[in-house]
C-alpha cells in the first residue's frame, strides 16, 4: 500500500510523523492503541530496521564535511555522519554502495554534502533510508526547496521504489509530490483526520477546498495531479 498524507500547513502532519517514528509518545486515552505496519508494540532499533525516514529535519543536519558515501552508510547508526565510536564493517559499505547505485547516485559518494544540489542531497537521504531495507519508507515534505527537475527526480525516485515493492508514506501539502502509484489519501485538518479514502475520491475539488479553506482548482494529467 502506498498512501499520502494531506492537508494545510499547521494540521498536524508533523506531529503525526513524529508520533510514527516514535519522536512523541502522545498521551494514551483508555482503549486507544499506535499499530505501525501491523505491530503495536516496537523496539526503535527494530522500527528504524522497518520503517525508513526523509525528512527535512534530516536535509537540516546535513553538515559541510560530510561525504555522499559517509552519509548513507550512517544510516546504520541514525546519524548523520560517521563518528569515531562507530564501528563501520564492510557489509555496511557494501550495502550503502548498494543504496547509492539503485537511485543512480554513485557518483556522489566522493563529493561533500555542501558541493550538492538540493535534489542531490536529498536522493543521499533516500539512499541511507535504503540501508535497512526497510518495508516502508515516510517522507515528509520531500520535495521542499527543489526546483522543478529535482521535483521531477524524486517523484521518478518514489515510482521506482513502489515498483520495487517498498511501501511509501508521503506526507505534503503539495498534490504534484502523489504519485500514480499511492491509492490511499489520509486528509488532515486541525490536528484531526479529515478523511481516509480511495485517491480518486478524496482529490476532488470540492474536498480540498473544504480542506484548505479556499477555493481549489485541480487538473489531473497522465495520473499526476496540480492543483491552484
Amino acid at each position: 500500500e502506498h498512501v499520502a498524507i494531506v492537508g494545510p500547513n499547521g494540521c498536524g502532519k508533523s506531529t503525526l510523523v513524529k508520533t510514527i517514528t516514535r519522536e512523541l509518545y502522545p498521551l494514551a486515552r483508555p482503549g486507544s492503541s499506535l499499530s505501525i505496519l501491523g505491530r503495536a508494540d516496537w523496539n526503535i532499533f527494530e522500527l528504524r530496521d522497518a520503517l525508513g525516514i526523509v525528512s527535512n529535519d534530516l536535509m537540516a543536519q546535513c553538515t559541510r564535511d560530510v561525504k555522499g558515501l559517509e552519509l548513507v552508510v550512517s544510516g546504520f547508526f541514525s546519524s548523520i555522519g560517521i563518528w569515531p565510536n562507530h564501528e563501520v564493517t564492510g557489509e555496511m559499505e557494501s550495502r550503502a554502495w548498494e543504496a547509492l547505485h539503485r537511485l543512480e547516485a554513485g557518483y556522489l559518494a566522493d563529493r561533500y554534502t555542501d558541493e550538492m544540489s538540493s535534489g542531490e542531497a536529498r536522493r543521499l537521504l533516500i539512499a541511507r533510508a535504503l540501508v535497512h531495507r526497510p518495508r516502508a519508507i515516510l517522507f515528509d515534505e520531500p520535495s521542499n526547496s527543489l526546483d522543478l527537475f529535482a521535483q521531477a527526480e524524486l517523484r521518478g525516485s518514489l515510482r521506482k521504489l513502489a515498483a520495487e515493492g517498498v511501501g511509501i508514506v508521503l506526507v505534503t501539502h503539495h498534490l504534484s509530490d502523489i504519485i500514480p502509484e499511492i491509492d490511499r489519501v489520509v486528509m488532515m485538518k486541525s490536528g484531526r483526520i479529515a478523511a481516509d479514502l480511495a485517491k480518486e475520491e478524496a482529490l476532488t475539488e470540492e474536498r480540498l477546498s473544504g480542506l484548505f479553506g479556499t477555493p481549489v482548482s485541480l487538473v489531473r494529467k497522465d495520473g499526476a495531479y496540480h492543483a491552484w
